[in-house]
């Protein structure tokens, strides 16, 4: 199965057509140019995570609305931010938050962010995504563990987030056996502090690793200080064509 040593220029492509999936950046006040660029024509979008204030906010916002709106009209899926807190998050302030996405910003699905892994909590996030396609039966659920985890949840979501991280890591991950049983567009992967010269390097690793759903950056966490996904990549022109071709050579 599919899973990563190395990777060098040239080796056999894997048939792994990817797309850029968006954490989240910030606030379209603070980063107008940013979210404009998401809805350039042809960029190679799967979707762009809304995040307002670590969730919806506290009232809606009319510039976020307006942001979200370029996207949809320009067919890029908008999904609301849910933080999960590893299951610690009581139901009805996620199920309130959910509505609030869906009332305010009409999110075409949620990136539930902080999603335990393991088998025992299982139950709670499935009743959670239960929920949420009850409540809007067309919803692109995304799990946000950042690891793999148990693989039941693959039962629950459209997509799991199965590595987000720094480069230093992701360079020499290995995917977990059960993932090969799932096309690759059921999986996600972030990475941060990714230097320009190794973008088609972890491009490969994902096709390889089989995700279809992913994102790269240059950012870095400061060692956990600051969000890394919060800003547009200085290579982002690069990303853009590099996803954009499709399948690797």
């Amino acid at each position: 199965m599919p899973h990563l040593t190395s990777t060098t220029a040239g080796s056999t492509g894997t048939g792994v057509r990817t797309a850029l999936g968006i954490p989240g950046y910030a606030h379209p006040l603070v980063a107008p140019a940013q979210w404009a660029e998401l809805a350039r024509p042809g960029t190679p979008l799967d979707w762009v995570v809304l995040d307002v204030a670590a969730g919806p906010g506290s009232r809606p916002d009319p510039h976020c609305l307006e942001a979200a709106g370029r996207l949809r009209a320009a067919g890029v899926r908008v999904l609301g931010h849910l933080d999960l807190t590893y299951g610690a998050r009581a139901f009805g302030e996620l199920l309130s938050d959910a509505h609030h996405h869906l009332d305010w910003y009409r999110v075409d699905g949620f990136l539930l962010d902080r999603c335990p892994t393991e088998r025992t909590a299982l139950p709670g996030v499935r009743r959670a995504v239960t929920t949420l396609r009850a409540i809007s039966d067309t919803t692109h659920i995304v799990l946000g563990h950042g690891r793999h985890p148990h693989p039941g949840y693959a039962d629950d979501a459209d997509q799991l987030v199965t590595f987000a991280g720094s480069w230093s890591d992701y360079r020499w991950s290995q995917v977990a056996e059960w993932t090969a049983d799932y096309p690759p567009d059921r999986f996600c992967h972030f990475v941060h502090s990714v230097p320009r010269g190794h973008l088609d390097e972890a491009l490969r690793i994902a096709r390889w690793q089989g995700a279809a759903t992913v994102y790269f950056t240059d950012r870095t966490d400061r060692g956990g200080r600051v969000d890394p996904w919060e800003a547009m990549p200085g290579y982002w022109d690069d990303i853009v064509s590099l996803v954009g071709t499709g399948v690797s050579e």
